[in-house]
């Protein structure tokens, strides 16, 4: 088309241009990505080295903490370095690699908190069947049907995503989105925005599920004789459906926003919101509140320096 361009780069978008403002985005998110690696860290390790902790539930933590550490990688680091340099330039491979990475582990994150929510349903409402429902076995396949599924979602997101001409190449996000993306196009992106429309129907059938899941077990909870029994799932069930649910709605308040509406600065805002915010809570919700992970590391931490 006459007003296409062939693109071999873009420019990203910040926050402000306000060298302050600047200086202190990129010191949050800096912070908030150190503490993010730091605590999934920690998970991770303690999972690993503590035999007690070899059960589906901390297989399945374990799995989160490593791929959200990979999660909050693919954006964090090039934002922090546009907030500071001059430049805002992203490549095309890089930009299409951080669209396939971030899917990539955005819906493998998505079916491995339904898979936890699944988990802890049968732990708690089917406990004479949990050792045959949730084997090693079982949880090994788990893992892996997430993760191929994911490969070939974001493979076709992202090819489907680069396959149109662009007539402009300034990205008005801090990384590479679809939607943003998309407003760029010169080409009809109907194909688009229905995939990312089946996207978010398919997130909201997980969330369901985990919401089915979390019904079930509150409702056997409620039966517990102890006071102290019921505050302890309660404690630990409504943190993790807060969590889903802020995920779930940013996601769906970005994506299903129509490619003819203009970005705006409350997009950015709301991507934060299942870019830094899950893999930098998820430690908290998860683990780092979990007796069995802090006794764990008590006795790691005794055996390095006993």
């Amino acid at each position: 088309m006459p007003n296409s361009t062939m693109v071999t780069e873009f420019l990203l978008a910040r926050f402000s241009e306000v060298w302050e403002l600047r200086v202190l985005h990129a010191v949050l998110f800096l912070l908030m990505y150190l503490a993010t690696l730091m605590g999934n860290f920690l998970i991770f390790t303690v999972t690993t080295l503590d035999h007690s902790l070899h059960t589906p539930m901390y297989f399945f933590l374990r799995n989160l903490s490593f791929l959200d550490m990979c999660y909050i990688s693919v954006t964090i680091p090039k934002a922090c370095v546009i907030f500071l340099l001059d430049s805002r330039v992203i490549s095309i491979v890089g930009c299409a690699a951080q669209v396939f990475f971030m899917i990539f582990l955005a819906f493998t994150e998505m079916l491995f908190l339904t898979i936890m929510a699944h988990d802890r349903y049968v732990a708690i409402c089917q406990p004479l069947q949990y050792p045959m429902i949730m084997n090693p076995r079982v949880c090994v396949q788990m893992t892996v049907v997430s993760v191929l599924s994911g490969i070939v979602y974001s493979g076709f997101h992202a090819g489907n995503t680069f396959r149109l001409t662009c007539q402009s190449n300034v990205i008005h996000q801090y990384f590479c989105d679809i939607p943003p993306l998309l407003n760029l196009t010169c080409s009809d992106t109907l194909s688009n925005e229905i995939a990312n429309f089946i996207s978010v129907v398919v997130i909201l059938l997980g969330f369901a599920f985990i919401t089915r899941s979390y019904i079930c077990i509150f409702s056997t909870v409620l039966k517990f004789p102890t006071r102290e029994e019921r505050g302890k799932v309660f404690s630990t069930c409504v943190p993790h459906m807060l969590m889903v649910s802020v995920f779930v709605s940013s996601v769906a308040a970005v994506y299903l926003k129509p490619t003819s509406h203009s970005p705006t600065i409350q997009d950015t805002i709301t991507s934060v919101f299942y870019t830094v915010v899950p893999p930098f809570l998820n430690p908290i919700i998860y683990s780092l509140r979990n007796k069995q992970i802090t006794e764990a590391v008590r006795r790691i931490t005794r055996r390095k320096f006993c």
